[in-house]
Protein backbone atom coordinates (compact mmCIF):
# COMPACT_ATOMS: atom_id res chain seq x y z
CA UNK A 1 0.00 0.00 0.00
CA UNK A 2 2.83 2.41 0.80
CA UNK A 3 4.67 1.52 -2.43
CA UNK A 4 1.56 2.28 -4.44
CA UNK A 5 1.24 5.63 -2.73
CA UNK A 6 4.86 6.53 -3.48
CA UNK A 7 4.40 5.57 -7.09
CA UNK A 8 1.35 7.76 -7.36
CA UNK A 9 3.22 10.69 -5.83
CA UNK A 10 6.08 10.36 -8.27
CA UNK A 11 3.70 10.36 -11.20
CA UNK A 12 2.12 13.53 -9.92
CA UNK A 13 5.47 15.25 -9.55
CA UNK A 14 6.69 14.33 -13.04
CA UNK A 15 4.68 16.80 -15.21
CA UNK A 16 5.00 19.64 -12.69
CA UNK A 17 8.77 19.41 -12.84
CA UNK A 18 8.79 19.37 -16.66
CA UNK A 19 6.86 22.73 -16.87
CA UNK A 20 9.75 24.59 -15.18
CA UNK A 21 12.48 23.58 -17.59
CA UNK A 22 14.37 26.52 -19.32
CA UNK A 23 16.58 26.45 -22.40
CA UNK A 24 19.53 28.83 -22.36
CA UNK A 25 21.28 29.61 -25.68
CA UNK A 26 24.80 30.77 -25.23
CA UNK A 27 25.55 33.71 -27.62
CA UNK A 28 28.91 34.52 -29.04
CA UNK A 29 30.40 38.00 -28.39
CA UNK A 30 30.63 38.51 -32.13
CA UNK A 31 26.83 38.50 -32.32
CA UNK A 32 26.62 41.36 -29.82
CA UNK A 33 29.17 43.38 -31.77
CA UNK A 34 27.30 42.71 -35.01
CA UNK A 35 23.98 43.89 -33.57
CA UNK A 36 25.59 47.00 -32.07
CA UNK A 37 27.27 47.82 -35.38
CA UNK A 38 23.96 47.42 -37.21
CA UNK A 39 22.23 49.82 -34.81
CA UNK A 40 25.03 52.38 -35.13
CA UNK A 41 24.98 52.07 -38.93
CA UNK A 42 21.21 52.58 -39.02
CA UNK A 43 21.47 55.74 -36.90
CA UNK A 44 24.32 57.14 -39.01
CA UNK A 45 22.47 56.35 -42.23
CA UNK A 46 19.39 58.17 -40.95
CA UNK A 47 21.50 61.20 -40.03
CA UNK A 48 23.24 61.23 -43.43
CA UNK A 49 19.94 60.95 -45.29
CA UNK A 50 18.41 63.73 -43.19
CA UNK A 51 21.43 65.96 -43.83
CA UNK A 52 21.30 65.20 -47.56
CA UNK A 53 17.59 65.99 -47.79
CA UNK A 54 18.06 69.24 -45.85
CA UNK A 55 20.99 70.22 -48.09
CA UNK A 56 18.95 69.58 -51.23
CA UNK A 57 16.06 71.60 -49.85
CA UNK A 58 18.42 74.45 -48.96
CA UNK A 59 19.95 74.43 -52.46
CA UNK A 60 16.51 74.46 -54.04
CA UNK A 61 15.43 77.35 -51.81
CA UNK A 62 18.62 79.29 -52.63
CA UNK A 63 18.06 78.83 -56.38
CA UNK A 64 14.48 80.03 -56.04
CA UNK A 65 15.60 83.14 -54.14
CA UNK A 66 18.26 83.86 -56.77
CA UNK A 67 15.68 83.50 -59.55
CA UNK A 68 13.47 86.03 -57.77
CA UNK A 69 16.40 88.45 -57.39
CA UNK A 70 17.21 88.05 -61.07
CA UNK A 71 13.61 88.87 -62.05
CA UNK A 72 13.75 91.92 -59.80
CA UNK A 73 17.05 93.08 -61.32
CA UNK A 74 15.72 92.66 -64.86
CA UNK A 75 12.71 94.77 -63.94
CA UNK A 76 14.84 97.39 -62.18
CA UNK A 77 17.28 97.53 -65.12
CA UNK A 78 14.45 98.43 -67.48
CA UNK A 79 13.02 100.92 -64.99
CA UNK A 80 16.39 102.62 -64.46
CA UNK A 81 17.03 102.90 -68.19
CA UNK A 82 13.66 104.62 -68.61
CA UNK A 83 14.27 106.79 -65.57
CA UNK A 84 17.69 107.84 -66.82
CA UNK A 85 16.19 109.08 -70.10
CA UNK A 86 13.42 110.88 -68.20
CA UNK A 87 15.85 112.60 -65.83
CA UNK A 88 17.98 113.69 -68.76
CA UNK A 89 14.92 115.49 -70.14
CA UNK A 90 14.17 117.00 -66.72
CA UNK A 91 17.70 118.38 -66.44
CA UNK A 92 17.40 119.99 -69.87
CA UNK A 93 14.16 121.68 -68.79
CA UNK A 94 15.82 122.95 -65.61
CA UNK A 95 18.71 124.42 -67.63
CA UNK A 96 16.23 126.04 -70.01
CA UNK A 97 14.18 127.47 -67.14
CA UNK A 98 17.21 129.14 -65.57
CA UNK A 99 17.58 131.27 -68.69
CA UNK A 100 13.88 131.76 -69.45
CA UNK A 101 12.05 134.34 -67.24
CA UNK A 102 8.70 133.52 -68.84
CA UNK A 103 9.06 129.84 -67.92
CA UNK A 104 10.18 130.83 -64.42
CA UNK A 105 6.94 132.74 -63.91
CA UNK A 106 5.02 129.59 -64.84
CA UNK A 107 7.06 127.44 -62.47
CA UNK A 108 6.53 129.82 -59.54
CA UNK A 109 3.21 131.65 -59.67
CA UNK A 110 1.55 133.35 -56.70
CA UNK A 111 3.89 131.64 -54.27
CA UNK A 112 3.10 128.16 -55.61
CA UNK A 113 5.42 125.81 -57.44
CA UNK A 114 4.28 124.08 -60.62
CA UNK A 115 6.96 121.46 -61.12
CA UNK A 116 5.02 119.86 -63.97
CA UNK A 117 6.90 122.25 -66.27
CA UNK A 118 10.13 120.58 -65.19
CA UNK A 119 9.15 117.03 -64.21
CA UNK A 120 5.76 116.31 -65.79
CA UNK A 121 5.64 112.70 -64.56
CA UNK A 122 6.89 113.33 -61.06
CA UNK A 123 10.31 113.68 -59.47
CA UNK A 124 10.97 109.93 -59.69
CA UNK A 125 9.71 108.42 -62.92
CA UNK A 126 10.04 104.76 -61.90
CA UNK A 127 10.23 102.81 -58.64
CA UNK A 128 13.13 100.42 -58.06
CA UNK A 129 12.02 97.31 -56.18
CA UNK A 130 13.98 95.58 -53.39
CA UNK A 131 11.50 92.98 -52.06
CA UNK A 132 13.39 89.95 -53.43
CA UNK A 133 16.63 91.27 -51.93
CA UNK A 134 15.00 91.77 -48.54
CA UNK A 135 13.68 88.20 -48.62
CA UNK A 136 17.17 86.95 -49.50
CA UNK A 137 18.61 88.80 -46.53
CA UNK A 138 15.97 87.37 -44.19
CA UNK A 139 16.96 83.86 -45.37
CA UNK A 140 20.66 84.63 -44.81
CA UNK A 141 21.56 83.78 -48.38
CA UNK A 142 24.98 85.48 -48.22
CA UNK A 143 27.07 82.47 -47.09
CA UNK A 144 25.42 80.26 -49.74
CA UNK A 145 26.45 82.12 -52.90
CA UNK A 146 29.61 83.52 -54.46
CA UNK A 147 31.09 86.35 -52.40
CA UNK A 148 31.63 88.54 -55.48
CA UNK A 149 27.95 88.26 -56.35
CA UNK A 150 27.02 89.24 -52.79
CA UNK A 151 29.24 92.34 -53.09
CA UNK A 152 27.64 93.34 -56.38
CA UNK A 153 24.10 92.86 -55.12
CA UNK A 154 24.83 94.76 -51.91
CA UNK A 155 26.28 97.65 -53.91
CA UNK A 156 23.37 97.68 -56.37
CA UNK A 157 20.72 97.88 -53.67
CA UNK A 158 22.74 100.49 -51.75
CA UNK A 159 22.80 102.61 -54.92
CA UNK A 160 19.05 102.14 -55.31
CA UNK A 161 18.54 103.32 -51.73
CA UNK A 162 20.43 106.53 -52.52
CA UNK A 163 18.38 107.12 -55.66
CA UNK A 164 15.21 106.65 -53.62
CA UNK A 165 16.24 109.66 -51.52
CA UNK A 166 15.92 112.00 -54.50
CA UNK A 167 12.27 112.83 -53.92
CA UNK A 168 12.87 113.78 -50.28
CA UNK A 169 15.94 115.85 -51.14
CA UNK A 170 14.14 117.86 -53.79
CA UNK A 171 11.15 118.18 -51.48
CA UNK A 172 13.45 119.78 -48.91
CA UNK A 173 14.40 122.42 -51.49
CA UNK A 174 10.92 123.45 -52.53
CA UNK A 175 9.21 123.16 -49.16
CA UNK A 176 11.39 125.87 -47.62
CA UNK A 177 9.77 129.27 -47.25
CA UNK A 178 12.74 131.04 -48.85
CA UNK A 179 12.30 129.07 -52.07
CA UNK A 180 8.88 130.67 -52.58
CA UNK A 181 10.44 134.04 -53.25
CA UNK A 182 10.93 134.86 -56.91
CA UNK A 183 14.42 136.23 -56.32
CA UNK A 184 15.45 132.80 -54.97
CA UNK A 185 13.97 130.74 -57.78
CA UNK A 186 17.18 130.48 -59.78
CA UNK A 187 18.98 129.21 -56.69
CA UNK A 188 16.20 126.70 -56.10
CA UNK A 189 16.50 125.44 -59.67
CA UNK A 190 20.26 125.05 -59.24
CA UNK A 191 19.70 123.02 -56.06
CA UNK A 192 17.10 120.90 -57.86
CA UNK A 193 19.53 120.21 -60.68
CA UNK A 194 22.35 119.36 -58.29
CA UNK A 195 20.17 116.93 -56.35
CA UNK A 196 19.09 115.19 -59.54
CA UNK A 197 22.68 114.80 -60.61
CA UNK A 198 24.14 113.87 -57.24
CA UNK A 199 21.50 111.43 -56.05
CA UNK A 200 20.23 109.85 -59.25
CA UNK A 201 21.32 110.89 -62.74
CA UNK A 202 25.09 110.55 -62.32
CA UNK A 203 24.67 107.14 -60.67
CA UNK A 204 22.51 105.70 -63.44
CA UNK A 205 25.12 104.65 -66.07
CA UNK A 206 27.17 102.72 -63.52
CA UNK A 207 24.07 101.18 -61.95
CA UNK A 208 22.72 100.04 -65.32
CA UNK A 209 26.05 98.32 -66.04
CA UNK A 210 26.03 96.63 -62.62
CA UNK A 211 22.50 95.35 -63.18
CA UNK A 212 23.60 93.61 -66.40
CA UNK A 213 26.69 92.10 -64.75
CA UNK A 214 24.77 90.81 -61.72
CA UNK A 215 22.12 89.19 -63.93
CA UNK A 216 24.84 87.26 -65.78
CA UNK A 217 26.48 86.25 -62.48
CA UNK A 218 23.20 84.93 -61.13
CA UNK A 219 22.74 82.82 -64.27
CA UNK A 220 26.06 81.14 -63.44
CA UNK A 221 24.80 80.26 -59.96
CA UNK A 222 21.55 78.72 -61.21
Amino acid sequence: MQEKSKATHKKADGPHHANHQHVYVERDWKEYIGESALIIFSVLLALVLTEFINAQHEKSQTREILRNIKEELVKNLKAEQEQYAYQQAVLKRIDSAMGDPALQHKILANGEFHLKYLAPDGITYRDLDRVAWQIAQSHNIMPKVNIDLVRKLTDIYDQQARIDKLEDKIGDVFLRYESRKEENLRQSLILMRDNYKGWAFDRAPSLIKKYAEAIKDIDKEL
